[in-house]
């Protein structure tokens, strides 16, 4: 006799809310499928674990609807067998497409109950192809699409359900290679059937081609996505009785009625990766694949040919495809353009994602899949030549072999598959959701969606976050990794083979191996390279360690550059002469802003380095502050102000220059670093470097007066007339400063007592100024003065006032034009330049005569002053349309049309071409032609010093060091094709704007 159970004993029936569900009809769906007995207690908390229970409950109330009165026995069968409530909430919770499939298919229900398993490769590949060869394809392959459509959703359906199982009930978790191995295989038997029926439909008389269909990329590597292009390459022969041409024609029809028929039934079939992409034939015969490889192939598609394997078709032609093909891909890197071909590529991943959404990315963005996969297959193409064990196509697989090998840390081998694993597990459940390709991660203010991202993906709470925080956290610790993983994978080793393994690592990789990696990252001297990282590392104690933890990470950083040998080289000598600054590589260790901005710096620039060397404590500026990079917390005034009032406290003029020597090192590596950095605008920095000059010429200045002052004081006042570049502001790395000296002498003083003192002044500014030393050099040029190096060093005002009236000449009055006071009296300076107005200003303008000999000048300059084996189109002062053309006819026009522009009195080139535009002496389009050349040949100037460490004007040619050229001229990239392209273009334009006003 059943005697009921007391009340308080009775199972109580969660409430909605309990259970997660929040739909407003959900009461109403239970009560609909009749779910609210005591006996579906057990029930209604498996639903509750679904990744998403409302949609879950929703679809299994249109599912009951679709059944009728076979929903009753699905009920019954959901009360006892708990698996079948596992996969049939999971895959409804997760995948609102294959909930739309099963409702549509309502009987499929059945494919999910009892002992479920797997089927094998074979047993796939028999059951689509029966379907395909009994599908009615009589209207066409399109006839035959909803068949095996349905078919290859069932098996979906299975494969999804039993992956998703355990995040309802206690199911075996399925291995994420077991997955896409599986997806892979199921591709195979969607691609053989839809083979089948496409032969079907072509081939009426019955004589098929031999065609087979190699399958590549994560297809060919079985370690398909839920969702994916599956990438192919169709191989074609002749039949033995048949012509090549009408076989391979009829191949062709097949593999194209392959596609479309795929496309409608199963997944996008994309042949892109065939020789010659897209342009090129869809069928190839196996001789025409050797030959296309063997001359035209570019690197990428040896990386992509890591993956090929025969899937369908004839399965000989198939294997006979990869047996032909696979030895050029183990020596693909021993082709001459195998580096620039590698780097490119990486530029290329990084680019293909928007910057706004390369944190959501999982597959392109930072510390995402695709750095996984590059670095690994970089790897393989490296050493695989050498080691056969590398040959496999699986990314999981081939880390394995990799860490196995010693070309990877075991531990790291472990950590980069667990990251990888973890990845592409979010990436499936993103893609089972709709059935839809996609990488993309939910917006980070969508925090529903991120929570049934981590119910679907087994992420529990953790007490101190829900699953969607814990799932944030994760995903943030696992990009990190992959990014730090990524340094490393290429880098650790090669530290390992020059010192001792570390724990656990095992033999390392040999010499050899290493020599072809570093090679194979762009170091063009690995040997070299292998020097300097076992002294960088072989010290004992805190340095080698701390160097071991760095150096993998710098060394990927430094590979990003131009120069990489050369960057590794300064770093070295830089680490050498602050071995005992504690600070130093703590500051690398603990500022990674810092330690990349260094990196790019030595691997762009020789002239940084040296001046590194000798004023370290610029490294320090590298960090950013409150409010930027503190590169930029210097004031040239500031700076300025600082260093004359430095040199102003030693009473030894030797002793006071070497202190603004001292701190004019320390700004010049500021600026420098600040704009290889492209934290400077180029005026910017020409402004920076004129002040810096400036300094340095009045702290001289001072220094010697000081020391040179009899008891009866100072018998003349000086003043120093900035010219040329110095005078118009706009110094470069590698300009002198030209001056002229000017003096008058005080009450009671004769003239020529004046000027002796005075010539004396100036002649030891000039020597000590000269002095040799480590620094970039400081020349002081007085060629500009009147009679140039012939005439007087130092002259009166009232001498030069004479000399300007009744001899000037026409190239005098041209260089006055930039004459400007910049040091000493500057009361005298000021009555200087009034003075010179007269001369460069005069009313009415110059004469005819004038202007004809200025430009008989320029030409004599265009034809004997380029030096001999220069190329006049890239020579950045004297070339076409370089520096000289531009200054030349900006001189040109102040020279004829300052008298009645006032805002031409000036001395930069820019400001004044800002004039002639106001003014409407030029139109407007030809100045910013000229603007544009002068910005553009100045950036190339400047960075050519920077990138050579000595003053040169001509470009290089394609290479490395153009590369760092236009790096370092703010171009944007490294692409010193693109750079030198748009210098010729924009020096082109201006020379015709030359030719045209200073021609006349």
């Amino acid at each position: 006799m059943n005697v009921p159970k007391p009340a308080t004993d009775r199972p109580k029936l969660p409430s909605v809310g309990r259970l997660g569900l929040v739909h407003p009809q959900a009461s109403a769906h239970l009560e609909q499928l009749g779910w609210g007995t005591e006996a579906h207690v057990e029930l209604l908390w498996s639903l509750s674990r679904a990744p998403d229970p409302d949609i879950a409950l929703l679809t299994m109330v249109r599912l009951a609807d679709a059944l009728g009165a076979g929903a009753d026995e699905l009920n019954r069968q959901l009360l006892t067998d708990r698996a079948l409530r596992g996969r049939l909430f999971g895959v409804l919770g997760s995948s609102l497409a294959l909930g739309d499939h099963l409702v549509a298919h309502p009987e499929s229900w059945r494919l999910l109950s009892g002992n479920v398993g797997l089927p094998d490769a074979d047993e796939l590949r028999g059951t689509f192809t029966a379907a395909a060869r009994g599908a009615e394809i009589d209207r066409g392959a399109s006839s035959a699409v909803p068949g095996l459509r349905d078919l290859y959703r069932d098996r979906l359906l299975v494969l999804g359900a039993l992956d998703v199982a355990s995040t309802v009930e206690n199911e075996p978790v399925l291995p994420f290679v077991e997955v896409a191995a599986h997806l892979s295989d199921l591709a195979d038997a969607a691609l053989g059937a839809a083979l089948t029926v496409a032969t079907r439909v072509v081939c009426e008389d019955g004589v098929e081609p031999r065609l087979a269909v190699i399958a590549m990329g994560k297809c060919g590597a079985r370690e398909l996505n839920y969702v994916s292009d599956v990438d192919v390459i169709f191989v074609g022969e002749p039949v033995a009785d048949g012509g090549s041409d009408d076989n391979l024609a009829t191949a062709t029809r097949i593999a194209g009625e392959m596609m479309q028929f795929a496309g409608d039934a199963f997944f996008e079939v994309d042949a892109a990766l065939r020789p010659e992409g897209k342009r090129g034939q869809l069928v190839r015969t196996l001789e025409s694949h050797i030959a296309y490889y063997q001359r035209w192939a570019k690197t990428w598609e040896f990386q992509a040919l890591l993956k090929a394997r025969p899937a369908a078709g004839d399965a000989k032609l198939g294997q006979a495809y990869v047996d032909a093909l696979m030895p050029m891909v183990w020596t693909a890197c021993e082709r001459e353009d195998f580096v620039p071909e590698v780097q490119a590529m990486r530029r290329r991943v990084e680019e293909l994602v928007p910057a706004g959404v390369r944190a959501r990315e999982l597959k392109l963005g930072t510390g995402g899949l695709r750095d996984v996969e590059f670095a690994v297959q970089l790897l393989q193409l490296v050493h695989g030549r050498n080691d056969d064990s590398l040959h496999v196509a699986s990314t999981v697989d081939a880390l394995a072999a990799l860490g196995e090998g010693g070309y990877i840390g075991r531990d790291d081998t472990a950590n980069m598959t667990a990251s990888y694993e973890f990845l592409r597990l979010l990436e499936h459940r993103l893609q089972l959701q709709r059935l839809k390709r996609t990488h993309m991660l939910p917006d980070d203010s969508d925090d529903e969606a991120y929570r049934w991202l981590a119910r679907a993906a087994h992420v529990r709470p953790d007490g101190r976050h829900d699953a969607a925080g814990v799932l944030r956290e994760e995903l943030k610790r696992q990009s990190m990794r992959v990014s730090r993983l990524h340094a490393k994978l290429f880098y650790q080793p090669l530290l390992e083979s020059v010192g001792q393994p570390a724990v656990g690592i095992g033999a390392g990789m040999s010499t050899e191996a290493a020599e072809r990696q570093l090679k194979a990252l762009g170091y063009e001297g690995p040997q070299s390279a292998l020097t300097h990282l076992a002294a960088l590392t072989g010290h004992g104690g805190r340095r080698g360690t701390v160097q071991q933890v760095l150096l993998p990470t710098l060394l990927d950083w430094l590979s990003d550059t131009p120069d990489p040998d050369a960057g590794l080289l300064a770093y070295r000598r830089i680490s050498e002469e602050l071995a005992e600054q504690r600070w130093y590589l703590s500051t690398l260790r603990d500022e990674g802003a810092v330690a990349k901005r260094l990196m790019r710096i030595l691997g762009t620039s020789a002239y940084i380095p040296e001046l590194l060397m000798r004023a370290p404590e610029v490294i320090q500026l590298y960090a950013d502050g409150p409010s930027g990079p503190k590169l930029l917390d210097g004031d040239p005034d500031s700076v300025a102000r600082a260093l004359v009032a430095s040199a102003g406290r030693h009473p030894d003029p030797v002793r006071g220059i070497a202190a603004a020597r001292t701190l004019r090192r320390r700004e010049l590596a500021r600026i420098a670093s600040a704009d290889v950095l492209g934290l400077l605008d180029v005026t910017d920095v020409c402004k920076a470097l004129t002040s810096v000059w400036v300094a340095v010429l009045q702290a001289a200045l001072d220094a010697v007066i000081r020391a040179n002052t009899p008891e009866s004081g100072v018998p003349a006042r000086i003043a120093v007339i900035g010219m040329g570049r110095l005078g118009g502001g706009e110094l470069g790395y590698g300009s002198d400063a030209d001056v002229m000296f000017v003096c008058e002498p005080v009450s009671g003083v004769e003239d020529s007592v004046a000027v002796r003192w005075s010539v004396s002044v100036a002649e030891q500014v000039r020597a000590l100024l000269g002095t040799p030393s480590a620094d970039p050099p400081l020349e002081v040029d007085t060629g500009l003065r009147p009679e140039g190096r012939n005439g007087p060093l130092v002259r009166t005002l009232a001498s030069y006032e004479a000399y300007y009236a009744q001899w000037a000449q026409p190239w005098e009055i041209q260089a006055l034009l930039r004459a400007h006071r910049v040091a000493g009296d500057l009361e005298l300076g000021e009555r200087f330049l009034l003075m010179a107005d007269q001369t460069r200003y005069p009313a009415g303008g110059v004469s005819a005569e004038a202007v004809q000999e200025i430009r008989r000048i320029k030409a004599r300059v265009d034809a004997e002053r380029l030096p001999r084996g220069a190329d006049p189109n890239t020579h950045t002062k004297l070339g076409r349309g370089g520096l000289a053309d531009i200054e030349w006819t900006v001189q040109l026009l102040q020279l004829r049309y300052a008298h009645n522009v006032p805002a031409l009195h000036n001395t930069s080139t820019l400001q004044a071409l800002d004039a002639i535009g106001a003014a409407e002496l030029v139109a407007e389009a030809d100045v910013e032609l000229l603007r544009d050349a002068w910005l553009t040949a100045t950036r190339a100037r400047n960075a050519l010093v920077l990138v050579r460490g000595k003053p040169t004007d001509q470009l290089p040619g394609p290479g490395r060091q153009l590369n760092a050229v236009a790096l370092a001229a703010g171009w944007g990239s490294d692409d010193g094709g693109e750079f030198l392209d748009n210098y010729l273009r924009v020096t082109r334009r201006a020379k015709g704007v030359v030719r045209k006003i200073f021609g006349g």
